[in-house]
């Protein structure tokens, strides 16, 4: 079972955003899948590696968007990706030195929590601050 659904309250209204957003939860779902495989050590320093690289990618390209518009909440907004990419590198320091169970509830809970809550919050707040973001489609 997917750790995380997408769902159109996600959508941000800039397509290459929200396809990333799209192809991020698919790269957590597939790592949290992957560790009821009992993947190596090596596999899961791999896919958390490229969680990170994904992640810092995406959160540059949101950050263009913030500066372009002059988001006024950037400085916020910028400091959330950051705290978010610190407690990956921490996940993966935990998992390098062994301490892999906080690296599971982490990814299990603490993830989760954060890219709903963020996307909800922090990326809902952005779109409408974007005067070309596409509308956001009722939710049914």
């Amino acid at each position: 079972m997917d750790l995380i659904q997408w769902e159109e309250s996600f959508v941000l209204g800039i397509p290459e955003v929200d396809h990333e957003h799209k192809m991020l939860i698919d790269l957590i779902n597939r790592l949290h899948a992957s560790l009821s495989q009992s993947p190596s050590k090596v596999e899961i320093c791999d896919f958390l590696a490229e969680l990170h690289a994904w992640i810092a990618a995406h959160f540059a390209l949101e950050e263009s968007h913030m500066r372009r518009c002059g988001y006024d909440q950037l400085a916020e907004h910028k400091a959330e990706h950051e705290r978010l990419l610190d407690e990956i590198c921490e996940i993966m320091d935990d998992h390098a030195f062994a301490r892999f169970e906080k690296y599971e509830s982490v990814l299990s809970g603490h993830l989760r929590a954060w890219f709903e809550g963020h996307f909800r919050g922090a990326d809902r707040r952005l779109h409408d601050a974007l005067p070309y973001a596409l509308p956001r489609r009722p939710s049914t």
